[in-house]
């Protein structure tokens, strides 16, 4: 019942929150899936008990040493694309040297879960800035259907959130897929090139940092460049390697505002 209170009161404030501004036309409210795969079947019915993963990170939060003086926490938010930062299976590093950027990414995560999880994962950790990077899995239907509105709005509510915490954001575009091997029949080139121009045009609006990850990896049809990832979907080391300055100079203009 606990985490159902608290998905209906993240809902709830979703709902209350006013017009974003600076959006000069209607974003898709066309769902861009039907229905969901049996693949994504099978993981929910995993995620029945704990929908927004709240127990992945709970002990690791718990264990996080005091800020000390001084010290700039930085959260990078989202799901498999930021998880995925610094695994030892695609050979990526997540920033040596900086053990106050902290990863709290969890594979699979639509936008609505990580506005769920925002409280634990992000506002009661504190930090001087929140990078989010969310909304492919919600194009490839993870949780249902979704349009590119659903996602706008939750990534909003979660701006807001950290915004009225304190917390700097920096808004990162969704990566560039032409596909999903897990639902071959979305096609997420369209929604993707749209809700990055909300993103931008959102942030500019809101005087907020945006980290345009996708037109460096972008290739002319909407995928990713070759060798940049290794599915389509995820970035290789070297995908990696080109996201993490543009990150960097993300946060840094971020702490500066």
């Amino acid at each position: 019942m606990l985490t159902l209170r608290c998905f209906l009161a993240s809902f709830v404030l979703a709902l209350a929150l006013p017009p974003a501004i600076g959006q000069s036309k209607a974003l898709s409210t066309q769902t861009t899936t039907n229905e969901i795969s049996d693949i994504q079947r099978k993981s929910l019915e995993e995620l029945a008990n704990d929908l927004p993963q709240l127990k992945k990170y709970r002990e690791a939060n718990a264990a996080l040493p005091v800020i000390k003086k001084g010290e700039n926490r930085i959260v990078f938010f989202g799901d498999s694309l930021t998880e995925g930062w610094g695994m030892a299976r695609n050979g990526s590093v997540f920033f040596p040297g900086k053990p106050n950027y902290l990863n709290r990414g969890i594979s699979g995560q639509t936008t609505i879960q990580m506005l769920v999880r925002f409280r634990q994962d992000v506002i009661d950790l504190h930090p001087a800035v929140v990078l989010i990077l969310a909304g492919t899995n919600d194009f490839a239907g993870n949780l249902g259907p979704s349009s590119v509105q659903m996602v706008a709005d939750n990534i909003r509510s979660m701006a807001e959130l950290a915004r009225a915490n304190g917390i700097r954001v920096v808004l990162c575009s969704v990566l560039p897929a032409a596909g999903y091997r897990w639902r071959a029949d979305v096609h997420p080139v369209g929604p993707t090139r749209e809700l990055n121009r909300w993103l931008k045009n959102y942030a500019q609006a809101q005087n907020t940092v945006y980290v345009d990850y996708y037109s460096a990896l972008v290739s002319e049809d909407g995928a990713m460049k070759d060798g940049l990832s290794w599915d389509g979907v995820h970035p290789t080391a070297a995908g990696y390697r080109i996201m993490a300055p543009l990150a960097e100079a993300g946060i840094q203009a971020a702490l500066r505002r």
